[in-house]
């Protein structure tokens, strides 16, 4: 362990090591707010009127012992000595009741004496125990309150520290790798030309929140000078890059090439960036992703969930569960749909495609090649992995088109939900099996095929009993289910669980299921996880960010006002809209386009006669066909980013021979599928309400 830490990179050190602390905070707060409810729960049940004592009683001012007589004869007395000497005053007090001086004299002295009794009732019940367990709640509590006020700085150190990295590492997510040296100087000057853009846009929204004398919280300065430092940083990095070709790139190059091995985010950036100076506006960006913090908690989760996705990728759990359907001997093309079932339901929780296929496209892309898929296939699983299963519960992306439109709620999208996941599934299946099927359909017998499949099943059981212990415990000892909300926090815990128990079970063991070298001891697993996964954030949440301010100049610039606000036939205004939602669903992220699509054409779509279920279903399917879509196709696009430029490159080498179908099946295949869901999800309910 020790040499491991010793022999840990620079890059590890500086990028990964705190990316892994940044990421490990916000489970360790999030579960601390669990914890902290269940130490309430605990204390009141151990000592009743636990919320009384969790500070120290103090000692009422009241005197207990003053006499009531007494104190009667003192008003009298100085009511007397007030009396004006028989002139009539309109404003003085009416004469002093001596009775209800009394009464209200005994009843403030029985109040002290309960006060009192109520002392030393609670100072007797400050026992040591209860000090000791008072003090850790209490160190929880603020625990939590920190990280609550620390997550939007958590989310912008993370976002920078990523995107930094992803930078130095030639991570950025674009339409094609660099290869020749024509593309690394090209792509890192327009880099540099937008990084120099964040961070005049950063400095001047920073600025501009002192403007006038104005008083800015503490919180909110270090966010605004963590802002500034870290896109000197990006824009430092992407200057050097510059000059650093490597020295294996090709000479020369083509100038189209090259602009497509322009980051996505760049191109954002410049679109943008020169929108907003040329208004005046230069803060327009920081603005818009300072907004992104406002849905901190969220876009943390985008980060929790592709370190999961990591760490699966280092575990023997997908090929152990691909295992069990390798004995009925599928056609590739059956397995490539089991697969992408399989995959629906870790999306409904991942709660985006594009999440999804950053995190586990390589492993469902590796293990469809290994039941001897051919590439494009394999590609096209990959990439439509997580396309599925986002109208399944309890899919957070719905959660907040319901949070958002209250013509909506969560029950009635999920409920039809998984009737647009049978249809797209179905047509997956059709098409799969249909189109451009290679393979004879045979399978194996049931009496061959279910003995071998239980036997395959057996080495899971330990994974699920892992599983099953972190769920048990969430539930019972911090009261926690599994849902949309506590996902994000349980999933590392139980990733970290099933790397622990492999690390303990395969130790000495170097070979994987498949037979290829997988197992490096819990320490190396979890350190190559966030090698990974910190360059992967990185992409993902910039390309995100950007997207959001895309989505300002699009409201900024009226765009969506160009239209009607409403249709007299709902068929035309459905034409459009899909239109718009696909196109969307190109340029945007999923999160960021429901906002903007909640607070524009939602509405055109609604006073067309279009029932919002209805909309909101074809927006989900519209969004993820944008996602499978050239000229961007983003999930596509993280395919690649996780699979490798050379597998690309072998699947077109491997089907250049073959007809255009077969030559781009692992783009066509998921258009046809998205295309004919969306047609008949967008126009089937029309004909039949008509």
């Amino acid at each position: 362990m020790s040499q491991g830490l010793i022999k840990r990179t620079p890059l590890e050190w500086l990028s990964s090591l705190p990316a892994s602390i940044l990421l490990l905070s916000v489970v360790i707060f999030s579960t601390s707010s669990d914890i902290h409810n269940q130490m309430l729960r605990l204390g009141q049940d151990i000592w009743s009127g636990y919320y009384e004592l969790r500070t120290d009683p103090v000692s009422p001012e009241c005197d207990v012992n003053f006499d009531v007589e007494k104190e009667i004869k003192i008003r009298l007395a100085e009511e007397a000595k007030n009396d004006t000497d028989g002139e009539l005053d309109l404003f003085a007090d009416d004469p002093i009741d001596p009775e209800n001086l009394r009464q209200a004299l005994q009843n403030s002295k029985d109040d002290c004496i309960a006060k009192n009794a109520k002392y030393e009732e609670l100072k007797e019940r400050v026992t040591p125990g209860l000090r000791v367990y008072r003090s850790v709640e209490l160190f929880v509590a603020d625990l939590i309150a920190f990280g609550l006020t620390a997550q939007r700085l958590t989310l912008a150190l993370l976002v920078l520290l990523c995107a930094a990295t992803a930078t130095f590492t030639r991570h950025h997510i674009a339409m094609r790798a660099m290869q020749t040296q024509l593309d690394h100087t090209l792509s890192f000057f327009m880099q540099f030309i937008a990084n120099c853009m964040l961070l005049v846009s950063a400095w001047s929204f920073r600025d501009l929140s002192y403007a006038d004398g104005g008083v800015v919280a503490l919180d909110k300065e270090i966010l605004h000078n963590a802002w500034v430092a870290g896109f000197a940083l990006v824009t430092l990095i992407s200057g050097i890059q510059i000059f650093r070709v490597p020295a294996d790139a090709p000479s020369g190059g083509n100038l189209v090439h090259a602009l497509l091995s322009v980051p996505l985010y760049t191109t954002m950036c410049l679109i943008s960036g020169t929108y907003f100076m040329i208004g005046g506006h230069l803060a327009g960006i920081g603005i818009y992703l300072d907004k992104m913090m406002d849905l901190s908690d969220m876009f943390l989760n985008v980060g929790l969930y592709v370190w999961v996705g990591m760490m699966l990728k280092h575990t023997q759990l997908a090929p152990l569960v691909f295992n069990m359907f390798r004995p009925w001997k599928m056609p590739p093309e059956m397995l490539a749909f089991v697969a992408v079932i399989v995959a629906a339901i870790p999306t409904a929780y991942t709660g985006a495609s594009g999440i999804f296929v950053i995190a586990a496209g390589a492993v469902i892309y590796h293990e469809v090649r290994q039941a001897g898929a051919r590439r494009q296939l394999a590609l096209a699983a990959a990439a439509m992995s997580g396309s599925l299963g986002v109208v399944l519960r309890p899919c957070l992306l719905v959660v907040v088109i319901a949070y958002l439109n209250r013509e909506v709620t969560t029950d009635d999208l999920f409920g039809w939900g998984i009737y647009v996941f049978i249809l797209t599934a179905g047509l997956f299946f059709l098409v799969s099996m249909t189109v451009n099927r290679q393979s004879k359909m045979h399978i194996a017998p049931v009496g061959e095929a279910f003995p071998a499949m239980v036997q395959a099943f057996k080495p899971i059981i330990p994974y699920i009993l892992v599983i099953i212990g972190v769920l048990v415990f969430y539930s019972y000892v911090l009261d926690v289910g599994m849902d949309e909300f506590s996902a994000p926090r349980i999933l590392p815990v139980i990733m970290l669980g099933i790397l622990v128990y492999e690390h303990i079970s395969l130790r000495g063991d170097k070979k994987s299921v498949g037979g290829e070298f997988n197992h490096q001891g819990l320490e190396k697993s979890v350190r190559y996880s966030t090698n990974e996964t910190t360059s992967e954030i990185g992409a993902l949440l910039f390309l995100f960010g950007l997207s959001v301010s895309v989505g300002g100049v699009i409201e900024r610039a009226g765009v969506m006002e160009l239209f009607p606000h409403s249709f007299d036939s709902p068929w035309s205004a459905m034409v459009l809209l899909v239109a718009i939602l696909v196109i969307l669903g190109m340029i945007m992220d999923a999160f960021g386009a429901v906002i903007l699509v909640s607070a524009t054409i939602a509405t055109i779509a609604y006073q067309s006669g279009i029932h919002p279920i209805h909309f909101w279903m074809v927006t989900l399917v519209a969004f993820e066909l944008g996602y499978l879509s050239p000229p961007v196709a983003l999930n596509h696009l993280l395919t690649r980013q996780v699979v490798g430029e050379r597998e690309f490159e072998l699947a077109a080498e491997e089907a250049k021979n073959g007809n255009f179908y077969q030559r781009h099946e692992r783009v066509l295949m998921p258009l046809i599928v998205m295309a004919t869901a969306l047609v008949l999800v967008a126009f089937v309910p029309l004909m039949i309400i008509d």
